[in-house]
């Protein structure tokens, strides 16, 4: 499909929604030299179903990945098979933003997939905000000690939040990133896959850099996508120099009020974990910090794998004992 307006028309209305299916994240892929393809099912009244299939190559076998894609049908799925087949792929890889029931579960379990070993570098679960209300009323709503953290931060005359569409900016958020990485034990997004996205979307101007300034010294920042009115809360790096100081909640607070002023109606905190279920998960923490700022949690279903070749177990295996590894 090459019809970038009727692309994006189609997801505009729809409620549960990514912008890992926007056609800038499908420029983002071909940036980083991944093959694209945008599908799409037409009937009378216009586009009725449309994913962004990409196809990543990996040491372990190459794949087709959608991320986040919002439906999937009979007629897309032999489409997604012929094109795994002649792009000799082991495995399709879907994560699909569609209600965690046993209906979708049996659709997909219907069709030959199984629950993945990992999910795809897309939430299965997430956090949202519905930013429609006053900035009064949303900060009124907000856990008291989140509100009154906020309240310290605006009020110290050390702290500055500053932002940023311009490429070079990238250098400082890279910084910080490593750091945080260093400091909590991850893995990164790496610079190539961190430019290459800013690049696309800050050139249609939906994607920002915020900074937050103690003493002059940037020690927090968060790169969010404006896409299809939702604030998209993607990426996040924080020094530790002053871990005492509320840098995070002002910047997210100012982060919250620049997509309400863009006309958003929601802020997607990017990724949940019930803390309270599963309260030693390298995520409950992050979680709880977002779960302060009120909103709602969103669950998904699991990421699905259909199996395309022997190839594709040992996939399986590696990824399970790495997930183990990592405690997730």
């Amino acid at each position: 499909m090459n019809d970038k307006n009727a692309w994006e028309s189609f997801f505009e209305n729809k409620e549960d929604k990514s912008f890992l299916q926007s056609w800038a994240w499908g420029e983002v892929q071909k940036k980083l030299g991944n093959k694209v393809w945008r599908l799409g099912l037409l009937n009378s009244g216009g586009l009725s179903s449309a994913i962004l299939a990409v196809k990543i190559q990996a040491k372990r076998g190459n794949f087709l990945l959608v991320p986040h894609g919002i439906s999937m049908s009979g007629v897309l799925l032999n489409i997604l098979k012929e094109i795994a087949s002649r792009e000799n792929c082991s495995f399709i890889r879907v994560a699909p933003l569609l209600p965690r029931n046993e209906e979708n579960i049996k659709l997909f379990k219907d069709s030959g997939f199984i629950e993945s070993s990992m999910h795809a570098s897309a939430y299965e679960a997430t956090w949202k905000l519905d930013i429609a209300p006053s900035e009064e009323e949303l900060i009124r709503n907000m856990r008291k000690t989140t509100r009154y953290l906020i309240r310290q931060a605006e009020k110290n005359a050390d702290i500055e939040v500053v932002m940023s569409d311009k490429i070079s900016d990238l250098e400082l958020y890279n910084q910080l990133a490593k750091e945080t990485a260093k400091k909590q034990h991850f893995v990164p997004f790496s610079e190539e896959v961190v430019k290459a996205e800013f690049e696309v979307f800050a050139k249609d101007n939906k994607a920002l850099l915020l900074f937050a300034k103690y003493r002059s010294e940037a020690e927090a920042a968060v790169l969010i996508i404006f896409w299809s009115n939702i604030g998209f809360y993607h990426q996040a790096a924080l020094s530790d120099k002053h871990h005492k100081v509320p840098l995070a909640y002002l910047l997210q607070w100012e982060a919250i009020k620049e997509a309400k002023k863009r006309g958003c109606r929601i802020y997607d905190f990017w990724g949940y974990i019930d803390p309270k279920k599963y309260p030693k998960h390298p995520w409950a923490g992050p979680t709880l910090f977002k779960l302060g700022f009120n909103g709602k949690a969103y669950e998904y279903m699991k990421t699905q794998d259909l199996p395309l070749s022997k190839k594709y177990w040992l996939t399986y295996t590696f990824e399970k004992l790495r997930k183990l590894k990592r405690g997730l």
